[in-house]
């Protein structure tokens, strides 16, 4: 089970605090997903990477964020995380979906100031790849070095921004080209009578704004699991790498994103609805918009609460058990904008 985590805050963390020091990092969740932990054996399943963005910018060393990568265990991840901080990271964890086990098929993907990663996979992509090539301009193919479905995907995103190598993109941009991205591969699949869902949680960032995505192509399938948190501080409250996300007051002054909770703690994580996308804005606004397309079920119809979990479950995309750890906060205490 691949997974990620998604951080940005108004001021810098020390990476460690997301993916080495708590017991239920996505480290450890690389290799025991059932929330039984033995710490002896930290392993980061088919690679692992991490991406940031520096502190304080510096026109030599450019805008572009910084990647750290490995397609095994590596103990310089643990050297690195003590040394660094950043208000935005992308985590990564991979298992293998597709692609082979190698340095170049690691999240997250770069290209100048954008990061992507994707939890999930597209079904039978080796059938619509080179439909996809096919309709990619060169800066999109050119950029691809390996051969996993996620970075063709991160391809096809890129072909549809105005301009795949401008500086700068608003979170709106951002927004539609993911929308745009997920309707394309969605047709790919009908043109070649691909009935399986393809699990599509995509996350894309230009440093300023984040775009997430939680979807499945099906009515009436679960998505790979996806939650959010927000506080003010999220810290270690007792030893043993327990973590929790503490709201002082009514600021957001952090936002994380991750494929499982990182804590234990009823009140810190929300699940984020399937079929839905959540964009971070760079004032640090959060919302929660709908993807209506041919598979959207709104939140009132009984059929969305009714969605199978077989499917994602079986490809490891979707832990049960989460779901008895953490729980809704209420309403009280979300400080979410749901956009229709």
């Amino acid at each position: 089970m691949c997974r990620f985590v998604i951080y940005k805050g108004t001021s810098p963390v020390q990476l460690s605090h997301l993916l080495t020091r708590p017991c239920h990092s996505i480290i450890n969740q690389a290799f025991d997903s059932r929330l039984r932990l033995d710490r002896r054996r930290p392993m980061n399943g088919d690679g692992f990477g991490v991406g940031w963005y520096d502190s304080v910018h510096d026109e030599e060393l450019g805008s572009q964020p910084c990647i750290f990568t490995s397609a095994w265990n590596n103990v310089n991840l643990t050297r690195l995380a003590e040394k660094i901080k950043s208000p935005l990271v992308f985590g990564h964890v991979r298992a293998t979906t597709a692609g082979s086990l190698s340095l170049d098929n690691c999240h997250p993907f770069v290209h100048g100031k954008l990061m992507f990663m994707h939890n999930g996979g597209i079904a039978e992509f080796q059938t619509i790849k080179r439909r996809l090539q096919q309709d990619l301009p060169d800066c999109a193919f050119d950029m691809v070095q390996g051969n996993t479905d996620s970075e063709w995907a991160f391809a096809l995103f890129l072909s549809k921004l105005p301009d795949c190598n401008a500086r700068s993109f608003t979170s709106e941009v951002l927004r539609k080209a993911m929308v745009d991205t997920i309707a394309t591969l969605n047709s790919y699949a009908e043109e070649y009578d691909i009935t399986e869902p393809s699990l599509m949680n995509f996350c894309v960032t230009d440093g300023e704004s984040v775009v997430v995505t939680r979807y499945i192509s099906s009515k009436t399938d679960e998505a790979a699991s996806l939650w959010f948190s927000s506080g003010t501080e999220f810290s270690e409250y007792a030893e043993g790498g327990h973590y929790k996300m503490s709201k002082a007051d009514k600021r957001e002054n952090i936002i994380m994103i991750a494929s499982e909770p990182l804590t234990f703690e009823r009140a810190d994580w929300m699940e984020i609805k399937t079929n839905h996308m959540v964009v971070i804005t760079p004032k640090m606004n959060l919302l929660q918009i709908p993807i209506k397309d041919k598979f959207y079920v709104p939140p009132s119809d009984p059929a969305a609460l009714n969605r199978r979990t077989e499917f994602a479950q079986e490809k490891g995309l979707l832990n049960p058990t989460s779901r008895k750890i953490v729980g809704k906060t209420p309403k009280s205490s979300r400080r979410v904008t749901q956009t229709h």
